[in-house]
């Protein structure tokens, strides 16, 4: 699957974005969001407060809960703020 990164999510990590093969028992996108932590420094930086962060499966916002089985895209985003 594609995994994008976006705003300081995307500068803790170093990249816009990357394909991923989390293990199978990696279930929801909390699960994959603990994982990417642990894949080095700027993951750990990027995922330090995986409450703050914010996810879309296939452009649609889910919750840390939702399950990311046949995903073809994840996205990691900061909370948005609107003005």
């Amino acid at each position: 699957m594609k995994a994008l990164y976006f705003a300081w999510v995307r500068e803790r990590i170093g990249k816009t974005e990357e394909e991923i093969s989390p293990p199978e028992r990696i279930l929801t996108v909390g699960e994959l969001m603990a994982w990417l932590h642990d894949r080095g420094e700027g993951y750990a930086a990027a995922f330090e407060n995986m409450k703050t962060i914010r996810a879309a499966v296939d452009r649609t916002h889910v919750k840390h809960d939702a399950t990311i089985a046949n995903a073809r895209e994840i996205a990691f985003f900061p909370p948005m703020t609107g003005g």
